[in-house]
């Protein structure tokens, strides 16, 4: 390999933002020459994981203003960029290249394969074609801004090769190092916290309960105005599923505040403790000789769940309806409608770690995602202080930046 390289479009970092803003550029120019610079051995990476190996590709919101309010950090930032590309395109986008998605109940949609190897091989086949360079296994030591007005970047790489190139983009995720670099030539950087995690919960009302899920319940962090509804999970650490994680999305830098130690209410069906209090009075006249623990009257509450909160009320296995006193329904609606859970810390959900944080959003123009501060720089994925909620907003905003990354090298009208 040469020791000086000189390119017309760098992009540092090989996953879905930068391909997507590579092919961009190189399919509306294809004289201009387009480099990837990716640390790692593969490209795509996070693509590959995602979803459990489908890759939930993007979500089925049409609607740039219905859309952004999906992201805890960068939602107006992005109304504009979303008026331009938005989910219909990136299905459009995958489509014309003979990858057809399917929408899921959730609105989550994946390729109809249900394999991330399928949008893997669409983004290297579409590099490919579009004459765009892939060099792995280029860990980039330091960023140099041009000396002198258009003049080009220096990026130099732990291989000892210089690469100089009049534009530039960073689609590195989340990367202290690289945020020290962009630091140093005058970038500010909002301090990163973990997005996206489950709860660590110990609590015996859970124990044994491993697996078992209800479809919607509503989450509140005590004390704070944090309130999530969603699919929740039992695990055999504590709490997950998409309302679990929705909270910790918008409430990840309070959370870190807290150390992760909090105390959380639980309406298991979305009821009040005074609701369920009320609907336990009708059904304690109309179920008056059946056992209590044995009879679950909730269809989308698991039958071993309901047998550990009624424990938890105190009500014993063989007591009846009827013979239910005022202070036992109390308690047990208590348990159903504002049953309280000690967090104590936090499991990152699955491979797909998301962090907020990165380049403060004040410093980039969302025309063409570049650097207020130095011309010919641009950014794109989470590299920038965006993030979203699980159910494939990631990776919108990912293919969104990209995209107009991409378009902004050549001029192209978005």
């Amino acid at each position: 390999m040469p020791d000086k390289i000189v390119c017309d479009f760098l992009i540092i970092g090989g996953g879905a933002a930068g391909f997507f803003a590579a092919i961009r550029a190189a399919e509306d120019n294809p004289n201009a020459k387009v480099i990837i610079l990716e640390k790692g051995r593969d490209v795509l990476q996070k693509v590959k994981v995602s979803g459990g190996g489908r890759c939930n590709v993007t979500h089925a919101c049409f609607d740039p203003r219905e859309l952004v309010k999906n992201y805890p950090r960068g939602s107006k930032a992005l109304l504009g960029p979303f008026s331009r590309f938005q989910p219909g395109d990136t299905i459009g986008w995958f489509e014309n290249r003979g990858v057809k998605l399917k929408i899921e109940e959730d609105g989550r949609m994946f390729p109809t394969t249900d394999n991330s190897q399928t949008i893997i091989n669409c983004l290297l086949n579409s590099a490919r074609n579009a004459g765009v360079q892939v060099l792995t296994g280029e860990n980039v030591q330091h960023v140099s801004p041009p000396k002198m007005p258009g003049g080009t970047w220096l990026v130099a790489s732990q291989s000892g090769t210089q690469f100089h190139s009049k534009k530039l983009m960073i689609a590195t995720g989340s990367s202290p190092r690289i945020w020290e670099m962009l630091r140093e030539i005058g970038h500010n950087i909002i301090a990163p916290v973990p997005s996206l995690f489950t709860f660590n919960i110990k609590d015996t009302r859970l124990t044994g309960l491993m697996g078992l899920s209800v479809p919607s319940a509503t989450v509140q962090v005590l004390g704070e105005k944090l309130t999530a509804v969603g699919p929740l999970l039992i695990t055999h650490w504590g709490m997950s599923g998409p309302g679990i994680l929705r909270l910790s999305a918008w409430g990840a830098r309070i959370l870190s505040e807290k150390n992760y130690n909090f105390e959380i209410e639980v309406a298991w069906l979305n009821s009040s403790a005074e609701e369920m209090f009320e609907e336990f009075g009708a059904i304690k006249l109309s179920s008056s000789k059946k056992w209590v623990a044995s009879q679950n009257p909730f269809p989308t509450l698991p039958r071993r769940l309901w047998e550990s909160l009624v424990a938890a009320a105190g009500i014993p296995a063989d007591l009846r309806w009827a013979d239910l006193s005022k202070e036992k329904l109390r308690k047990l609606a208590t348990e159903i409608g504002a049953g309280r859970y000690r967090v104590s810390g936090k499991s990152t959900f699955k491979e797909e770690f998301v962090t907020a944080g990165g380049i403060d959003l004040k410093e980039v123009n969302f025309k063409t995602f570049e650097s207020k501060i130095h011309p010919g720089l641009h950014f794109a994925g989470e590299v920038l202080d965006i993030d979203a909620i699980t159910g494939g907003f990631n990776f919108q905003a990912a293919w969104t930046s990209g995209w107009l990354v991409g378009s902004a090298i050549n001029g192209t009208a978005g």
